[in-house]
């Protein structure tokens, strides 16, 4: 009960990607989640970003005899952009690279959500508030869920 009221709520807010006090990026995508994955994929590869891993989690559930809806999670990065974060403080390790969730709701509609990296690594100490990368791991994620929400 207590995970569909969470859900109905990030549905009412779902209609801007704003971070709330978690930092999670939540967007709605017209497509299905195969199809919404699919975009972003396409997109990021376009732009010279490594795919590491595309972690089907409803298949696993079916594995196991459990039905939790379409859900995938895409693993993804540019070393260029995460090693500096990386060198400032190596934790930043444990938070990268990049993840977006693409599941379906209750409801049947295709969700898309994310942390917003300062928020991700902002408690980190070497971190700074202000540095150059999160501002470019931000637009990136905010560019390549546009383009596969649309």
């Amino acid at each position: 009960m207590k995970h569909m009221i969470f859900a109905a709520g990030l549905a009412l807010a779902a209609t801007t990607a704003s971070a709330g006090e978690n930092g999670l990026m939540l967007k709605e995508s017209p497509q299905g989640v195969t199809e919404t994955v699919d975009a972003m994929v396409t997109a990021m590869e376009a732009a010279g970003i490594t795919i590491f891993a595309r972690v089907d989690h409803g298949a696993g559930a079916e594995s196991i005899g459990e039905d939790i809806g379409a859900s995938q999670l895409l693993i993804f990065g540019n070393p260029k952009v995460g090693t500096p974060a990386i060198k400032d403080d190596p934790v930043a390790g444990l938070y990268l690279p990049l993840k977006v969730l693409v599941y379906e709701d209750d409801m049947g509609g295709t969700k898309i959500v994310y942390e917003d990296p300062a928020a991700m690594l902002g408690d980190l100490g070497g971190v700074s508030e202000d540095a150059a990368y999160l501002q470019t791991m931000a637009g990136a994620l905010k560019n390549f869920t546009d383009t596969a929400s649309q």
